[in-house]
């Protein structure tokens, strides 16, 4: 009799054993970054230069854009996972910071190439163009343009879906957002954020390449800023990765077994969701040279290291 029991202790055991490597190979990584961000957050806002100076200004935005929304989504994977049930009215709160952070960080990137572009093709104008008072305002318009976007979302969801707020549900974008107008709004949307960004770091990138070939041009600033502007596009196409989550994911839909479906979405949440978000600080705060030593310290505790004193630097 006791034999009747064990491939089903054996399924069981399995089980729990990919769960755990599921949470493991997920939220160390995650946590080890959001760590390094949060760092890299402070990092940002220890200094003068740094509260003053618009690239940097425009960093601290991306990298609060995806430090939240790193964490959110993998406070949802782990709920999801662990099978956890929750009003529609929170998983709602929650997707409204995923999908604001997700929409935040194309077009932050454009405004990052914009600034690398001005730098380099309109130095002597670069003071009166970019300066702070229009790096924030700029920073403004990209977040209500994503609160925007989320507050659309939400009133067609009060007049289309009956549903009430109080239904107990597992969370997940599919499951709130279910009726097909909803997709075709999220992918109108997407479609012209990518086109429109993209255009952008790529007329950024051929005038900072033209500009490079300008006797009057500083050689060195431009060929840094042209591989900070590539690195932007690189970045812009992961972020376009991430969105074609949820296609994939239908497209395999009720073609594969139930298990293969649960592995290939935490797969896809591993690569295309988290993966992205983890590389803005390594890209940008070991590349900077004023970043990166105090990153470092910060990360130490400021153990072992000499003091380091940051001046003031115009970058071009």
């Amino acid at each position: 009799m006791p034999n009747s029991f064990q491939p089903q202790q054996n399924s069981s055991t399995t089980g729990v054993n990919k769960l755990a490597v599921r949470v493991i190979f997920s939220f160390v990584p995650c946590f080890i970054f959001l760590y390094i961000n949060c760092v890299m957050l402070y990092t940002l806002r220890s200094k003068t230069v740094f509260r003053e100076t618009s690239r940097y200004l425009l960093l601290y935005s991306l990298l609060l854009a995806e430090t939240l929304q790193m964490a959110v989504t993998q406070l949802m994977f782990l709920l999801a996972i662990s099978r956890v049930f929750m009003t529609r009215s929170v998983c709602l709160l929650m997707l409204t910071l995923t999908i604001i952070t997700t929409i935040i960080s194309p077009f932050n990137l454009a405004l990052m190439s914009l600034e690398r572009y001005v730098a380099v093709c309109f130095p002597l104008r670069y003071a009166n163009i970019v300066n702070a008072t229009s790096t924030y305002g700029a920073i403004a318009v990209v977040w209500a343009v994503s609160f925007a976007n989320m507050l659309v979302r939400v009133l067609m969801l009060m007049v289309l879906d009956p549903r009430p707020l109080g239904l107990l549900m597992t969370c997940n974008q599919e499951d709130v957002f279910h009726l097909k107008i909803f997709s075709e709004f999220e992918n109108g949307f997407v479609c012209a954020e990518f086109v429109s960004v993209g255009i952008i770091i790529i007329c950024s990138y051929v005038g900072v390449i033209i500009a490079a070939k300008s006797a009057s041009t500083d050689k060195a600033s431009a060929n840094k800023a042209r591989k900070t502007v590539l690195l932007h596009m690189i970045q812009l196409c992961l972020n376009l990765c991430s969105t074609l989550v949820t296609t994939i994911q239908a497209g395999l839909s009720g073609k594969v077994d139930r298990r293969t479906i649960i592995d290939i979405r935490f797969a896809l949440f591993v690569c295309l969701i988290n993966l992205p978000r983890c590389l803005s600080c390594l890209i940008y705060g070991l590349r900077d040279q004023i970043i990166r030593p105090i990153l470092m310290r910060h990360l130490r505790f400021g153990l072992n290291l000499p003091h380091l004193q940051v001046s003031y630097l115009r970058h071009k």
